[in-house]
């Protein structure tokens, strides 16, 4: 009787010395204010607003867009709603960038944020943001095309070995 009462008794205990111990790590990680500045200041510098506005309006296009497939007759009306919600929906972007804040504050010391400013600001961190999206949008394309080669390299060979085994693909 008494080992029954014992094992949900010290279950409890390790859970909620877990809790505990997750509560002061959660309170331990949280970025000062100061961490949180130089991640915010980071953030507008790389034009981290930029990423997340596109998504707002998307979401509201492809909403009225959904809608028309099935409606046609209510464009004009989605076209008045539609500006309406871009609008209104604005301080959502402030949400998102608020948390992008934080991610870098979790991960970035004060003074490494401080650094990453200070290279941003340099003539070189500013060709770094002009030039990275560039690059990456060819990045892109290439790896692509490159997929696309490889996929077929890769459906060239599955047929050759399958076909060693006696089946025609």
């Amino acid at each position: 009787m008494m080992a029954r009462f014992f094992v949900p008794t010290a279950r409890a205990v390790a859970l909620g010395l877990a809790l505990a111990a997750t509560s002061i790590c959660a309170q331990a990680q949280q970025p000062s204010a100061a961490t949180l500045a130089n991640a915010r200041e980071l953030m507008e510098i790389k034009g981290v607003k930029n990423l997340v506005e596109p998504v707002v309006v998307g979401v509201v296009n492809q909403t009225t867009s959904t809608i028309l497939q099935t409606n046609p007759g209510l464009s004009k009306d989605l076209d008045e709603v539609s500006a309406q919600l871009r609008t209104e929906y604005q301080p959502r972007i402030a949400e998102m960038t608020n948390e992008i804040v934080k991610l870098y504050a979790q991960r970035f010391t004060e003074q490494e944020l401080k650094e990453a400013v200070a290279f941003y600001k340099s003539p070189t961190g500013k060709k770094i943001l002009t030039e990275e999206p560039k690059i990456l949008d060819e990045s892109y394309a290439r790896i692509q095309q490159w997929a696309n080669r490889l996929q077929d390299e890769v459906m060239t060979r599955v047929r050759v070995e399958m076909k060693k085994r006696g089946h025609n693909l």
